[in-house]
């Protein structure tokens, strides 16, 4: 069963969008489809889930922590899915 809908306020930016746009959630699903089934992102896909239920054996806490292909190693979930809005900012050593 999905889960609950949030209530609207409880929404980002970007969700109250596709809430109030159906056509363009459609059109980002579409794209979304079409990104998701190549097969570099399947293998990924398929890579992660094993570093999961490897880290779950050792009785890691997969739920605060992301394996991290930069690095190669478990990080923190902020650092690593925060780690490409820090690139995109002026100023930033990874676009000098």
């Amino acid at each position: 069963m999905p889960p609950k809908k949030k209530k609207y306020s409880e929404l980002s930016k970007t969700a109250k969008y596709y809430r109030n746009n159906p056509e363009a959630r459609k059109k980002k699903a579409s794209t979304d489809k079409k990104i998701n089934s190549r097969p570099e992102q399947r293998r990924k896909r398929r890579e992660l889930e094993k570093k999961r239920q490897e880290a779950r054996r050792r009785g890691v806490d997969t739920s605060k922590s992301d394996y991290d292909h930069a690095v190669g190693k478990r990080v923190a979930v902020s650092t690593n899915r925060g780690r490409k809005e820090k690139s995109r900012l002026k100023g930033s050593k990874r676009n000098a």
